[in-house]
């Protein structure tokens, strides 16, 4: 481990191009490396450090989907490398503090590569799958799609840019299989009687902010609290395998699918 260590410090000293340490480099306006061995390289940097979350083909999982055309926080080079190199802030996306420019390049160029791929496949009856979700469903009690529904559960008006057709059908029949990360499941009970079941907003040292099943906000003193439990891995949202056939959840999945946004 030692000697891998000093490897990689000797490497990161050699490389003269490190944004970190190179605040002259003007980052050009399109990749200057999308050569063969530029998208082999990238290719290889991203199964080692992307494919875990934006999936081996960039189809998305709890990363946003990337085999797609046009990337909503980097329509062009200059802010895919902003992207690769910083990370989305507010979002799960992270700095690429482990890649030099020339491997953000690369990358770049590789994540370029998947939006030339075939869209992914999905069965199912998006129109149906959109009835499904207002009546049977009834999934508008939690979330929102073009400023209509609750908002216990995440907005979903483009959530086909973020999430893959395999990871939508995961939530639909195990949603505790894919909760995003961050998220928990609470139950309180107050000093003076009151229990409540919800999803964690916020969390300080004294306090804590949660909204109910009901879609109701609440913020308590931690100190008035009689009990505070964290369901870790638990989600308030229920499994619909019960609930619709194998057609039903392929129809529901088009429709979600279908689900873009502006784009």
């Amino acid at each position: 481990m030692r000697l891998v260590c000093m490897m990689f410090s000797c490497a990161l000293a050699a490389t003269a191009q490190l944004v970190p340490f190179d605040p002259e480099y003007v980052i050009p306006k399109v990749n200057p490396h999308t050569t063969p061995a530029d998208l082999k390289n990238g290719q290889q940097l991203f199964m080692g450090q992307c494919a875990r979350c934006h999936g081996p083909k960039g189809e998305g999982g709890r990363g946003a989907v990337l085999a797609q055309p046009k990337l909503r926080h980097a329509p062009d080079d200059e802010s895919l490398f902003h992207v690769i190199q910083e990370g989305i802030k507010g979002t799960e996306m992270p700095a690429g503090y482990a890649v030099d420019t020339l491997e953000t390049w690369q990358l770049a160029a590789y994540i370029r590569s998947l939006g030339r791929m075939a869209p992914e496949s999905v069965p199912g009856d998006a129109k149906r799958g959109q009835e499904l979700y207002r009546s049977k469903g009834r999934c508008s009690q939690c979330h929102i799609i073009g400023g209509q529904g609750g908002s216990l559960g995440p907005e979903l008006t483009e959530i086909a840019a973020r999430r893959s057709a395999a990871h939508l059908r995961a939530a639909v029949l195990d949603p505790a299989s894919t909760l995003p990360e961050g998220f928990l499941e609470v139950g309180l009970a107050t000093k003076d009687g009151r229990t409540i079941t919800g999803v964690r907003l916020n969390e300080d040292t004294f306090t804590i902010q949660v909204i109910d099943l009901n879609g109701e906000i609440h913020s308590f003193i931690k100190s008035d609290l009689k009990e505070l439990q964290r369901d870790t891995g638990k989600s308030p949202m229920p499994s619909f395998r019960a609930v619709f056939s194998a057609s039903e959840v392929d129809d529901l999945v088009a429709y979600l699918y279908s689900l873009r946004g502006n784009q």
